[in-house]
């Protein structure tokens, strides 16, 4: 026996069904696209990176409704509204350590940023108060000279490429190094497992770091540093390598609970214009005495 399939009456639902084409009365679908492309569109002033933050941080919303991931499909067609929450940004100078046309040297606080993380900052940053020639770690304290005027910028910022300042830091370090005064002279490179932290690494960079036991009591140490390279984290890194970590430092360190992070940048050498060499010194907080 031969079975054969009736013969489709409707060739025209034939061709629909196929793809081929559209019942009249069938909506047409609407372009869907990315809602961090969509938003680049629409608010051109800020890059995708930025858009992309503000969205996870809940200030992005897609026909009334709050959504916090970019890479979602929406109609090209829906109402996206960004609302950056307004903040009251206090800028509060830090203390002032010298002041010319040209310079200003502040006494850095721990907690304070030196540059803005993206094109949204809520918060204060060293470039507030002038341009950044360097810069400390956040939770660092000390010592920071900022530029006035573009030339005295690119002057300074000269001087640390050529290595032509000096440097003295002070920490707090967990434990006591074998030897009492030494030069670390180990290499540094990034950690590509924790891409924004670095590790001791024979195919590093060079990097060297004096450092001097100013006192003990065993447990901990206070110590000099004097930097002659300037590698990011360096002075962090170094110590850890001779296990004996920053106190307080929550990304190298031990975990042992610490109001802040106990590196200190005590004094700076440099040139600044007309030729003039300045030391600018600040004394370490007074929790660093607490310590002990």
């Amino acid at each position: 026996m031969i079975i054969t399939g009736k013969k489709f009456s409707k060739p025209a639902m034939s061709r629909v069904i196929n793809g081929d084409t559209k019942l009249k009365d069938a909506p047409e679908e609407i372009p869907r696209s990315r809602l961090d492309i969509l938003l680049v569109e629409k608010y051109p002033d800020y890059n995708r990176s930025s858009l992309q933050k503000f969205t996870k941080l809940g200030y992005v919303s897609v026909d009334g409704k709050v959504i916090k991931k970019s890479n979602v499909k929406i109609p090209n067609d829906a109402t996206i509204n960004l609302d950056i929450p307004k903040t009251d940004k206090t800028i509060e100078r830090p203390t002032v350590i010298f002041e010319d046309e040209n310079v200003i040297v502040l006494n850095k606080p721990a907690g304070l940023l030196s540059m803005a993380k993206g094109e949204y900052c809520p918060e204060s940053t060293l470039e507030d108060f002038g341009l950044l020639v360097h810069r400390l770690d956040r939770d660092t304290s000390g010592v920071v000279i900022l530029a006035k005027n573009e030339p005295t910028q690119k002057m300074l910022r000269k001087q640390f490429q050529d290595r032509k300042t000096h440097k003295t830091y002070y920490a707090i370090i967990e434990g006591r190094p074998k030897l009492d005064e030494a030069m670390i002279d180990l290499p540094i490179s990034r950690n590509l497992k924790h891409p924004t932290t670095f590790k001791v690494d024979p195919n590093g960079k060079p990097a060297q770091t004096h450092y001097k036991i100013i006192k003990t009591n065993n447990d901990f140490s206070l110590v000099e540093l004097k930097p002659i390279t300037g590698r990011t984290h360096q002075l962090r890194v170094h110590l850890k390598y001779l296990g004996t970590p920053i106190l307080g430092d929550c990304v190298y360190g031990t975990g042992k609970k610490a109001n802040r992070l106990f590196l200190h940048a005590g004094s700076l050498e440099i040139t600044i214009p007309e030729g003039n060499r300045k030391v600018f010194t600040s004394n370490t907080p007074k929790e660093f005495n607490n310590v002990f």
